[in-house]
């Protein structure tokens, strides 16, 4: 397994970078390729270097725009990583840094998966019992009832693949359960997933994200990036306002001592570096966008994903998945 990372993207690059990935080869077996200032990595991977690096001398900005820039910088490394993807060097591609010129490169460089009109980023988030896939979360600001539609096909075979879910049940986030409740796209996009080929469960709430009732949700990338930022602004408040009730009472100390193991437990379903990052699905090559702010533990468990999707062949599936819709439509517009 051959996994490409963006050594210079993220907030804490190179050297957090380095060490996840190091982390990550040890851990997995995996061969990381690390991809940026080759002086930089080697610095920081110390000698002799512990890691095979390829050299880009250019990388992109927060503040660039990401089709642009991907084009006007060729030596940039979250392209040349992808170019790895691409060439047959590498089996997946990791990257920390800007979301959009990762998903301008993957588009640009690895072509879409036919039958895709958008790419979407997936995260996973955890619920109540197990996990639940949402779909998309940043990706698409503006969508059409297809594109959602797809987004689904894509969430199903993750689900499937790679969480091990046997038959996935997909719901449609809107702000009520019924058919008629929902804004026009949502309202548009329940008759196709109606005749979907996976298992439909109707429009789910905000609440149904954490309870279990559904293993994918499906929205639009404006709400999808509003909810998946939210819920990390829940999890964070809720930690401050514990430590803050612990080192404010002693009661709540003994409390605590007693409940650290639990707590620690919970508090690790929670943590974002636990899922490392989130796969761009609908491009034809395994490419995995990690948070900015990704230290060496998110890093690594970037790596795992990315491992994971390749080992389970999921592009494949979700252009199976894809055919499979098409072939049914065409069935249903013939009579």
């Amino acid at each position: 397994m051959r996994i490409a990372v963006d050594a210079m993207g993220g907030d804490f690059a190179p050297l957090e970078i380095v060490r996840g990935a190091e982390a990550a080869a040890k851990e997995f077996d995996y061969q990381v390729i690390l991809v940026g200032d080759e002086e930089r990595i080697t610095a920081a991977l110390g000698s002799p270097p512990s890691l095979p690096v390829v050299h880009a001398s250019e990388t992109i900005g927060m503040d660039e725009q990401p089709v642009v820039a991907v084009r006007r910088k060729p030596e940039a490394s979250v392209v040349k990583a992808v170019q790895l993807v691409r060439d047959g060097l590498a089996d997946a591609a990791v990257s920390a840094g800007h979301t959009g010129a990762t998903l301008a490169a993957g588009f640009l460089h690895l072509g879409r998966i036919p039958g895709i009109d958008r790419p979407a980023i997936l995260s996973v988030i955890p619920n109540e019992a197990t996990q639940t896939v949402l779909v998309d979360v940043g990706a698409n600001v503006d969508c059409r009832p297809n594109h959602l539609l797809q987004f689904g096909v894509m969430g199903a075979m993750y689900a499937r693949k790679v969480l091990g879910v046997a038959q996935p049940r997909v719901g449609l986030l809107s702000i009520g359960e019924e058919p008629k409740k929902g804004n026009e796209l949502t309202l548009a996009a329940y008759p196709l997933f109606e005749r979907a080929p996976f298992r439909f469960v109707g429009n789910v709430e905000g609440r149904d994200l954490f309870n279990g009732r559904v293993d994918v949700v499906v929205c639009d990338g404006f709400i999808g990036n509003i909810v998946l930022k939210t819920g990390e602004g829940v999890v964070m408040a809720l930690v401050n306002a514990i430590k803050k009730e612990i080192a404010t009472n002693w009661m709540n100390r003994m409390f605590l001592m007693m409940s650290a193991f639990a707590l620690k437990s919970i508090r690790r379903r929670f943590d974002y570096t636990e899922y490392g990052g989130a796969p761009l699905l609908g491009v034809n090559g395994v490419v995995v966008v990690g948070h900015g702010s990704s230290q060496a533990k998110a890093i690594k468990n970037a790596v795992r994903v990315a491992g994971e999707a390749v080992r389970s062949n999921l592009v494949g599936a979700i252009a199976d998945g894809i055919a499979e819709m098409l072939a049914k439509g065409a069935e249903s517009a013939n009579g």
